[in-house]
């Protein structure tokens, strides 16, 4: 009797993308370029939510009339960290459409989805590191990083320069 193909796990995330290192090396000169913008306008944001969160504390929900005196100001703040949070989730919705996975801004920190003995993983990259190294499972973070196999890694950085 033929058994119905096992539906796949509900948790188990469905990766648009699997990576390599080599795939994910030639990514890095990217991401190096794009994480501290993304860092620099999360940074913003919560200067902004901060700035909003002050005056809403003290002036209250008088501060959104029209006629308030700082209701100019609040409503500039409005309309940055929308377009912050707006251009924050933009890029990092399409780096996961990729494939990839920020972490960390702080410590620029991003997972590439890839392969390992079979298994779905996560290729690991911390800035500022020469290439993707490590891997660790998808339900381990950063802890639970162990050297990718000597056959999965790529060449080293300097070989990215072509590609």
């Amino acid at each position: 009797m033929a058994r119905a193909p096992a539906a796949p796990e509900p948790d188990l995330p469905q990766p648009s993308r699997l990576w390599t290192a080599a795939e994910a090396n030639r990514r890095l000169p990217q991401l190096e370029e794009l994480l501290p913008r993304l860092k620099t306008w999360a940074l913003r944001l919560a200067e902004v939510h901060a700035e909003i969160a002050r005056l809403t504390a003290f002036w209250g929900p008088e501060v959104d009339a029209p006629d308030h005196v700082d209701h100019e100001r609040k409503s500039q703040l409005d309309l940055e960290e929308h377009h912050l949070h707006q251009r924050l989730e933009e890029a990092v919705a399409a780096l996961r459409r990729d494939g990839i996975e920020v972490k960390d801004l702080e410590h620029g920190l991003v997972d590439f989805y890839g392969l390992v003995g079979g298994e779905l993983v996560f290729l690991c990259w911390r800035a500022p590191e020469t290439d993707v190294a490590f891997f660790h499972p998808l339900d381990s973070g950063f802890r639970g990083r162990r050297p990718l196999p000597a056959h999965l890694r790529a060449a080293p950085a300097g070989a990215r320069d072509g590609a």
